[in-house]
Parts: C-alpha cells; structure tokens; sequence
C-alpha cells in the first residue's frame, strides 16, 4: 500500500509514547509500521531523490510537527517525549490529529505564521495541487524536482529526434566524452565514422590512453529496436575483434532486444528515455537554469562541540 500522509503518523506516534516515558525516533519506525499495517516492502520505497526512505521522512515530519505545538518534547538527539499537553491532546481527540488540530495551540499558529518560508508556503495544504497535498516540503521538492526533470528530458529527446544522423552521432560523441569516454571530443571525433561500413558507426576510447575501445551503434530511429538489428551489431563486433559495444538509439527496444543483448553479454543497450537522462545528468545540450541549496543541521558538528 502506498505511504499514508506524515499526518496520519501523528497520533500513532502520541499513542506510541503516552506513557511518558524518552523513546528514540528510530526505535518508533517498526511499532508505526505495525500499527498503519505497512510492509516491509512499503518502508523501503525511497523519495524521489533517491536519498532518503519516504516512510522514515514522514515519520520525522510529523515528529517536527508535533514538537512545535508542544506536544512532544524533543529532549536530545534523535529521542522524543510526550507532555502534558500531548497527554491532554489524546484524551481530548479521540480520531485523527493533524495540522488543524494543532492550530489550537499559539505556538503551532506562530511558527506556521511567524515569517515567510519554503515550510509555510508549501505546508497550505487547502491550496496546494492534489498530488502535492499532505507531502513533507523536502518531499514535495524532490517530488517537483523529478517531474520537472522529466518534463525536461520529454523535450530534450524531442529536440534530439530532430537531428540528422551526423549530428546524432555528434551528439553521442559528446555525451560519451562528457561521460569519461574518449579523452577530447576531437579525438573522439575523429574516430567516428572511420570504421567504414560492416555495422559500425564509429569508435571511442574507453580510457584517455585508448587502450581499450567501445564501439558503436548511433542509430536516430522512431520504430523499435528488435533482435535483429542486436544480432547484426553483435557480428559486427566480431568482424572488428571488438570485445564491447553500445547500441544508443532515440527510440526503445523490444523484451527480444534486450534479451539478445543480456545473452551476448557484451552490448549495452541506451534507449530515448535513458540517453535523454544521461544528457541531463553530465550536462549535454541543458543549461542550469537556477541552484537551490537545501541545508539540514549536521549533527556530528554538534555532537564533537
């Protein structure tokens, strides 16, 4: 099942340490789990970002949440404890507690008040798109973050599939070499295209010394790569004694495909999505537009004071 909102782990979590007693943060993660019935499977699912567990960071959202309406002390590092006011809370809400709930209490109303920030403005949940409601605001980040990079790479393999051949193979060249294939574009370059014919497009030096060599296949097409065109590519390494080859298109492959190149063992296959990725990623044919920093209290600096 998909990961409830962090609100809904605000009253498990009060229910969790109602007897008073200090409890770490992460010796909560397994008794919420059991309580919201997620599986193991379900706690692992990551952010957007790859970086964190989204189980995890709701869990530490709606700790944050509850902290700044007093209803949870946050005496050390990592460890939370119920107060008078949480104790209260419990008795008084017998359903649900979340950020409504806690706008009873002055301090939660001035800390979501107190001044304009990343936090309040993406915390107005009445206002927010459907599919950003009742995300964490690092969460949404990521989450717009991914969908903007994907709407970027939708356009990017627009733009490439507008290319001639030549500058198909160009722009592989340059995304190889930005890669840390090949040494310089020129020397890059220079090797394409001067295998001739027998099924290769061009050459590129593994390492900057050229003691090994990739060879290619630069193919701008908008029909499936089946197995066929896998075969043909793979004689064609063997007619040039090539021990590795890249088979790049702007399109996809069949499961055949695929499955031909997993058995022949030394083919990469690089479809339209993951070339227009690879663009994004080393910077081939993007701009970077803006630069966020987004910085988290380090706790060892503390902790070594």
């Amino acid at each position: 099942m998909a990961i409830p909102d962090f609100q809904t782990f605000m009253r498990p979590m009060l229910e969790a340490v109602k007897n008073g007693q200090e409890y770490r943060v992460r010796d909560l993660y397994q008794p919420l789990r059991l309580v919201l019935q997620l599986s193991e499977t379900d706690i692992q699912e990551l952010l957007p970002s790859g970086k964190q567990a989204k189980y995890a960071n709701r869990v530490l959202w709606a700790k944050f949440h509850l902290v700044k309406a007093g209803v949870l002390l946050s005496s050390a590092r990592g460890a939370v404890k119920i107060t008078e006011r949480g104790q209260q809370l419990l008795k008084e809400i017998p359903d649900r507690i979340d950020m409504k709930v806690l706008n009873r209490f002055p301090e939660y109303v001035a800390f979501r008040g107190s001044k304009p920030s990343i936090v309040n403005a993406i915390n107005e949940v009445e206002t927010e798109p459907d599919h950003l409601k009742q995300i964490p605001p690092d969460e949404q980040l990521d989450t717009l973050y991914a969908e903007l990079s994907a709407a970027l790479a939708d356009e990017l393999l627009a733009q490439v599939r507008a290319l001639t051949p030549q500058q198909f193979e160009i722009l592989v060249v340059q995304l190889l070499v930005a890669m840390g294939y090949g040494g310089s574009v020129r020397d890059a370059g220079q090797a394409l295209g001067r295998s001739g014919d027998n099924g290769i497009d061009g050459m590129i030096k593994q390492d900057p010394l050229g003691l090994d060599r990739v060879y290619l296949q630069a193919k701008r097409w908008q029909n499936t790569v089946h197995s066929p065109e896998i075969r043909t590519f793979a004689g064609s390494l063997t007619y040039h004694r090539a021990s590795k080859g890249v088979f790049i298109t702007t399109s996809t492959f069949s499961d055949g495909a695929r499955k031909t190149a997993e058995q022949i063992g030394n083919i990469i296959l690089i479809g339209g999505e993951t070339l227009a990725d690879l663009m994004i990623q080393y910077g081939v044919g993007v701009l970077i537009r803006s630069t966020y920093q987004v910085k988290k209290i380090d706790s060892d600096f503390f902790e070594g004071i």
